[in-house]
């Protein structure tokens, strides 16, 4: 005849519980036992009963199994956080793409493209955004002429200045100061230098001096002579 299967639920009775918890905890703790030795597991048991009484079994040393769970608990965390992040990651992608092609197809529709799909109160926004960007196009196109215009009266403004600091040096210089300055400056077409030509006038000055000279000496000794012919 089978046994009576019972019902798996809380038992009301405190003695009946005991008993029970007693029995089976040594038919767990004994298959824990066989587990270890015919599959050479390291198997670590720790139960509390109702009270509070701890009961525990071991394969080998409690200390090293429960480092063992920690040290696994550690490395599947980190295993599971690259993956966590890697879906992380994907998310952004794909939100950054639907950003993109939003972004290319608003572009493509400033440019006067695929606007059939657009309504009409859409169709004027896009008219408005286009009729504002273009007048910030203009107004910066304004100021950089502007500003353009600026420098170039600057510039002119301090070239004028310039050339009126430079006449008034001129108009300081003595007239023989520009003599000597012309003279010192002046060279001749077949490449001699103020030194040659100053020597070449000192030497014209001193033959038509002794030109001169000698003029006269023939004017004074000739007179006689000249009288005497005519007579």
């Amino acid at each position: 005849m089978a046994r009576e299967r019972r019902e798996i639920k809380r038992i009301e009775s405190a003695a009946a519980r005991q008993v029970t918890f007693s029995k089976r905890r040594r038919g767990l703790f004994k298959k824990a036992e066989e587990l270890s030795v015919l599959c050479d597991a390291d198997v670590a048991l720790i139960v509390f009963s109702s009270t509070g009484k701890l009961s525990h079994f071991s394969s080998s040393s409690m200390n090293e199994v429960i480092d063992k769970y920690n040290t696994h608990s550690n490395n599947l965390g980190k295993a599971e956080q690259p993956s966590l992040d890697l879906n992380l990651e994907h998310s952004k992608y794909a939100n950054l793409n639907e950003q993109l092609a939003e972004a290319s197809l608003r572009l493509r529709q400033m440019r006067g493209e695929e606007l059939d799909g657009l309504s009409i109160d859409e169709l004027q926004q896009l008219e408005k955004n286009l009729e504002a960007g273009l007048h910030r196009v203009m107004l910066t196109k304004d100021q950089q002429f502007m500003a353009q215009i600026s420098e170039l009266q600057r510039k002119s403004s301090q070239l004028a200045e310039e050339n009126m600091q430079l006449r008034n040096q001129v108009s300081q210089i003595s007239p023989a100061e520009k003599q000597v300055a012309d003279t010192e400056n002046f060279v001749t077409e077949e490449g001699q230098s103020s030194e040659s030509v100053m020597t070449a006038l000192h030497s014209g000055s001193s033959q038509s001096q002794d030109n001169d000279d000698g003029s006269d000496v023939s004017l004074k000794l000739g007179l006689p002579c000249g009288a005497g012919a005519w007579k």
